[in-house]
Formats: structure tokens, sequence, C-alpha cells
């Protein structure tokens, strides 16, 4: 659908992105994530044609686009600022691209009502100026405009960054839906980890104007390419040098950073069993090694309890679910069972 080849973009002396590859299929919902001024909004523009790349192509269904100006990609934009006119109705914003496209005033007025029926804004919110509705109603405004040209591709540039965490996480579901209903293709910018594992159905992650990895939320959390990846989406333990020696049966490789995720992390009180060569196993876990450890302090989430935990040389951040049988008080003394197999080296 959209494809992106070797793109570099500079300004002056300063290179904003270093070889972009990308390729967003048809229907995808594609997300670029990363920090502040990783590039991923400046990728989004140079694919909107607001940005024109140092060198590269840009495609949309093998065709160049590179050089072709903004309003002639067929490209639905909204901007994290919505840049709604705020004087006019929703009626008139939601219009205005159809105006400029010069369709009759039937035609208008019945794309103006369906893509305002599939966006839930009512006869009545059409009839208002923009600047009287609520941030949340906005965005659908912002979205239904940029719909109504019936664009081949939609890009939303941190549409959610401006709204409450209520009403964010309430947009994101709406959105998620949207997008699955009109099966358009999506490419979506955010630095929010959250907001990218939830909606995505690939996530590009960006950092200093170069892309980490590529790949489904799965794979960007639980096989994370890099040390940055690892770090950047959700939470992690970096395991210190020594914790684990004489634990496994292949030492790990001290030239490397070995990490691994809070949930991977396991927390018994059962008593230790010997197992060959000397090693401890927890019981409940015959298979995987464990050492001892005692509860720092923990925090209740409900669906899930978070534990930090002291063990030689460092403390470690442990997630159990909340199973409301057992909860782990401060000074209890526990035994920490990882598997091998859940760490992340690099």
């Amino acid at each position: 659908m959209i494809r992106l080849n070797n793109i570099f973009v500079k300004f002056g002396r300063f290179e904003a992105l270093h070889d972009i590859n990308v390729h967003v299929k048809e229907g995808e919902f594609f997300t670029f994530l990363g920090p502040s001024g990783c590039g991923k909004t400046t990728t989004l523009r140079t694919i909107t044609g607001f940005t024109t790349p140092s060198s590269g192509s840009v495609l949309m269904k093998g065709k160049d686009i590179t050089n072709v100006p903004v309003e002639k990609r067929n490209i639905g934009i909204v901007f994290q600022s919505y840049a709604l006119f705020p004087t006019m109705t929703v009626y008139d914003n939601i219009a205005f691209g159809l105006k400029i496209q010069k369709l009759g005033k039937n035609e208008i007025d019945s794309r103006v009502h369906d893509i305002a029926s599939k966006v839930d804004l009512s006869n009545e919110q059409l009839a208002k100026a923009v600047n009287q509705l609520s941030g949340g109603q906005q965005q659908r405004v912002a979205i239904a405009r940029a719909l109504v040209t019936n664009p081949a591709i939609i890009c939303l540039d941190e549409p959610l960054s401006n709204l409450d965490a209520k009403l964010r996480v309430q947009l994101r579901n709406e959105l998620k839906k949207m997008q699955h209903d009109f099966g358009i293709t999506t490419i979506y910018v955010t630095h929010d980890q959250e907001e990218a594992l939830t909606l995505s159905d690939r996530i590009a992650v960006f950092n200093e104007g170069r892309i980490e990895q590529i790949g489904t939320p799965n794979e960007i959390y639980n096989n994370s390419a890099t040390q940055f990846v690892a770090n950047f989406i959700g939470d992690i333990n970096q395991l210190m040098p020594g914790i684990t020696d004489g634990l496994f049966a292949e030492p790990l490789d001290p030239n490397k950073n070995h990490f691994i995720r809070l949930e991977r992390i396991r927390v018994t009180t059962q008593a230790p069993i010997l197992r060959g060569e000397g090693h401890e196993v927890a019981g409940g876990f015959p298979s995987q090694p464990s050492f001892e450890g005692v509860i720092e302090s923990k925090e209740y989430y409900g669906l899930y309890i978070k534990y930090y935990v002291k063990v030689p040389g460092q403390t470690l951040k442990v997630i159990e679910k909340n199973d409301g049988v057992k909860i782990y008080e401060p000074g209890e003394r526990v035994r920490i069972v990882i598997n091998p197999a859940d760490i992340m080296s690099y």
C-alpha cells in the first residue's frame, strides 16, 4: 500500500531520518512509536508530502508519489491540534475538503451526514461551532473531515495527546473500532507504548532518526530486537552481573546486558528442592532454578500486584496476578523463579 524506500531527510547538517524502510499493508493499522524527536512525525510528514526527503522514494500502490503535492496524494490527515476552524460549524468543517473538490451541494450534504453518523456526531452537533464541542467531540470532527473525502490512507499524528487519561482510553477503543469498520489503511504516530500495543497490527519503533524494530505488538514486547526497544516498551528489569551466577546450566554471556519482563518472574514461598549439581528449584516450578529474596514493598493494583524484591546485588520488580489467595507482605522471605528462556540479552 505504502512503501518508504531508503528515506533520508536532512535539515541543513542535521540528519532527521536515516535510511527509513517501511511497508504498510492495505487495511493495516501501523504505528510509528518512539520518544519525542526520534523522527516518527517527520516520517509521517514525508508520507503526506509536507516534507520532501533528501533521498529515497515514497510509493503508494506501486506509484512513486515522492514529489506529488499534498493535496493530490489522497491521504487524510488528523493533526495533534486537530487544525479545525473554530468558528465554523461542525458541518462546514467536515464539508471543507468536499467543497475544495467542487462537489455538488446534494453530494456534499449526503457525504457529511453519512460520515457524521458513522463517527457518532448528531445533527444537533453538526449545527454547532467547533469551539462549542468537547475535546473528544472535536477529535471525531477531525476524523470525519479526514475520512469524508474517501482517502486511500489516513494518517494520525498524536491525536489523543491533548485529552485527559480517561477520555484517551475511551477514544482509543473507539478509534480502533472505527478503523476496523472502515477498513482503511491507518498510520498512527504516538509516544505512548500502551496506545501502540493496544491499537496496532504492527509497530515501527523509532530512535534518533532510525527504525530499531518493526513487528507485531507481541514481537516488539516479547522479542525486543534491541536494548533500546526492550527498555522503551513497557517496564523491564536489567539483571545485574553475578545475580544468576551458578543458577543456569548455561551461564549468561558476561559481555552482554540481560533483561527480563516483570511478569516473567515468579514468586513463591514453597520450600526449595535440591536438584543435580547443587541447583535449587522452587516447589511448584520443578524445571526452573530459583534463588532467595525478600519483599521490600508492594503496590496493589487490583488485577495484579507489583512487588519490589530485594535479591543479592539489586532489587527486582515483579508483577503477580492477583488470584485472591496469597499476597506477600514487606519483610517476607520468598523464592524468585526465573526461566532462562524469558531473558533477553543484547
